[in-house]
């Protein structure tokens, strides 16, 4: 009967380190120690970068001018207007 219980207790042992040591690699990613293998990897953490505007215009701005220009063409806006309001949109 005990000898059912050895093998057991050896698996139980070793199930319990792996999870603590799966746990503590864990615990240093969420810190942001990093590990060996997160060096090699060339791009690292994309979630931590804000995106760039490949553009130059963001979204907003160019939300902004599409709302200018449906005003524009249901005649609420004036050329002068809108290229007034676009200009402050786009910038100098």
């Amino acid at each position: 009967m005990f000898r059912r219980r050895r093998p057991l207790l050896r698996a139980a042992a070793v199930g319990g380190a792996a999870y603590h040591a799966g746990k503590k690699v864990q615990e240093g990613r969420d810190d942001g120690s990093g590990t060996p293998e997160d060096e090699l990897e060339p791009g690292g953490d994309l979630e931590d970068e804000e995106p760039t505007p490949s553009a130059g215009l963001s979204d907003a701005a160019i939300a902004q001018l599409e709302k200018l220009s449906k005003l524009k063409e249901q005649g609420v806006l004036t050329q002068a207007e809108f290229d007034a309001q676009k200009q402050k949109i786009l910038g100098p």
